[in-house]
């Protein structure tokens, strides 16, 4: 299950690159505003919601805490976009207006660090080598005969 946990966060950044590529397309395009920024405004939700299964499924296959939070602070940081979108737009065309949706940008590039974080740490984690019970490294003796030489008088 701790595969399909990193499977799911890749798939999510896939999300979060394919809506960078949306906001640019959107701000070159030649259409209303609106219509423009509509795929990436909708795929913006999509990515909440898939951040949101995302913590769902970390904590029920029992990620670290740590996951988790990480988890939940892309579903806060993806519920911050469309409010940043919001003040920006009631602050309108001034510099001050300019400067807070900016901000959208920003936040946009944390959600990637932090979906990037996601997935180094549970390739990390699924990754992590075991050791048989019959290996050298595992048994007791293995140890001592490692450790330094003792003297028996």
């Amino acid at each position: 299950m701790r595969k399909a946990f990193t499977g799911l966060a890749a798939l999510l950044m896939f999300v979060v690159v394919v809506q960078f590529f949306l906001a640019a397309s959107g701000a070159i395009n030649s259409a209303p505003t609106d219509e423009a920024f509509g795929p990436h405004r909708g795929l913006g939700f999509v990515t909440i919601l898939l951040a949101l299964v995302l913590t769902v499924v970390a904590a029920v296959v029992r990620m670290p805490g740590r996951l988790i939070g990480l988890s939940g602070l892309v579903v806060g940081l993806g519920i911050l976009q469309p409010v940043i979108a919001i003040i920006a737009k009631a602050l309108g065309e001034s510099g001050a207006g300019q400067l807070v949706f900016g901000l959208h940008g920003v936040n946009g590039l944390a959600i990637m660090g932090v979906v990037l974080m996601i997935i180094r740490r549970s390739q990390a984690l699924t990754a992590a080598p075991t050791t048989p019970a019959g290996t050298a490294a595992a048994s007791p003796a293995a140890g001592s005969a490692a450790g330094p030489a003792r003297s028996a008088s």
